[in-house]
């Protein structure tokens, strides 16, 4: 059977997706290391500031790995919940894991925090670069329900590979942030259909912002983190000049697109009505298909 992904909360993503037994938590909610801010304007706080962090085994090998808990203030980043963070990092580099894991569900900043808030995510990104470049792998895994967005969403595309099922979401602003910006014409949050077009793990993937694509099952999330530990991407100017300029490819090839499905159309999506039924495996299968048919001569 499978166990989605989705409705599990940080804790028991963590138990179930490492080796049994093996997780050993670092500033649990015993130590009651809270934020400083929440208290001073009414908001409750809570015991771990809404993410797990620690050690632990995934097939026999070290791993470090953090899970944000998207029920707390929609796993927003704070100035305690990001330090966490911070410090399983710089952790990386003393103990040289298999891989750092971040189980990210995560509106962004907390509007209670926004400066620290800001901040901090400045700092886990600075500190998951520091982690790669030591050629430690890191990895987003992307399933919960509240998404990854704002500075997770950025921290997400700094990592060496993102896996994300076709529940979870990943963009810079949120749905409903762009409505408010700019009106509802512009973006309908309402539209389920075309929030999960634009910034769910079937678009995601097939536009190459996301590396692998799995149901919303734990098991399938653990095949997939299995299969990438060990696997670092190499940090280098050629690396990054390499996205800009795929970035600018797609955006003088797609620019003009107002909706996923013309995205897909244009990238040879035979029916793209289609894609929003499909399973994951068909969906891999699909962009296998359509690599092969890219390649092949005129």
């Amino acid at each position: 059977m499978k166990l989605s992904f989705a409705e599990l909360t940080a804790r028991e993503r963590v138990a179930q997706l490492l080796d049994t037994g093996s997780f050993q938590e670092i500033l649990g909610p015993a130590e009651r290391v809270v934020s400083p801010h929440l208290a001073l304007l009414g908001v409750p706080s809570a015991f771990d500031d809404g993410v797990v962090i620690g050690s632990g085994s995934l097939a026999g090998q070290p791993v470090l790995l953090a899970a944000q808990e998207g029920e707390f203030m929609g796993g927003g980043v704070g100035e305690v919940h990001g330090a966490k963070l911070v410090g399983l990092f710089q952790r990386a580099l003393i103990h040289r894991p298999a891989a750092v894991i971040v189980l990210a569900e995560s509106g962004g900043v907390r509007l209670h925090e926004a400066n620290a808030g800001l901040i901090a995510v400045s700092e886990v990104m600075r500190a998951l670069l520091a982690v790669r470049a030591a050629g430690i792998p890191v990895l987003m895994l992307i399933g919960g329900a509240n998404g990854c967005f704002g500075g997770m969403g950025l921290i997400a595309r700094c990592a060496d590979w993102v896996v994300m099922s076709d529940m979870g979401r990943l963009a810079m602003s949120g749905p409903e942030v762009i409505e408010s910006s700019h009106g509802v014409e512009e973006f309908d949050s309402r539209d389920r259909a075309l929030v999960w077009r634009t910034t769910g793990g079937k678009h995601r993937y097939l536009t190459g912002d996301c590396d692998v694509l799995v149901e919303d099952d734990v098991a399938q999330f653990r095949r997939a983190a299995i299969g990438l530990l060990n696997q670092a991407r190499p940090l280098s100017l050629a690396a990054l000049e390499a996205e800009h300029a795929l970035l600018a490819e797609r955006l003088r090839r797609d620019g003009d697109c107002r909706d996923a499905l013309d995205i897909w159309q244009r990238a040879g999506v035979p029916e793209p009505l289609r894609v929003t039924d499909m399973e994951a495996d068909a969906i891999v299968r699909l962009k296998d298909t359509m690599e092969h048919l890219s390649k092949e001569p005129a």
